[in-house]
């Protein structure tokens, strides 16, 4: 049930502003299951072209965010950091559905449960919710790769 706070969450995923996408983790049990949290700005760069008369949180940053998760659970269940040998990727996507905007103001929360994980590939039930209230799901998939120099 570890909590993590954003100088926590930089030691395990590489991606630095305007692609980090996770704020805090709220919840971590080891294995198993991860919740965290992204709190939606009007300063995000994507709000001046999506839409500027309504602005609305693209569907790919908020699976992008979920994937985010996905490679925290992965990371430090392995009890691993990131290296310049090795990297996580977003590997697949299926069974995605967006239920309502998500819009400035709004907190996200991300819940990514493992389902299952086999040589170096990992499955993930996901989903984002605003207020309780479900905006997003999908299967997500993560693979652990190394890297050529």
């Amino acid at each position: 049930m570890a909590e993590m706070d954003i100088c926590e969450i930089l030691k395990y995923l590489p991606h630095r502003y305007p692609m980090l996408l996770i704020d805090r983790v709220m919840e971590f049990k080891h294995g198993e299951s991860l919740v965290a949290i992204k709190n939606v700005s009007y300063n995000e760069s994507y709000f001046q072209g999506h839409f500027p008369k309504r602005p609305v949180m693209p569907a790919v940053i908020i699976l992008e965010a979920m994937a985010q998760a996905t490679g925290i659970l992965v990371l430090r269940g392995l009890d691993k950091l990131p290296s310049e040998n090795s990297i996580y990727y977003f590997v697949g996507i299926d069974d995605a559905r967006f239920r309502r905007p998500v819009e400035p103001g709004d907190q996200l929360r991300i819940e990514v449960n493992l389902l299952r994980s086999s040589r170096g590939i990992w499955k993930f039930r996901s989903s984002a919710t605003v207020g309780g209230e479900l905006v997003a799901s999908a299967d997500l998939m993560g693979a652990m790769r190394e890297i050529e120099s």
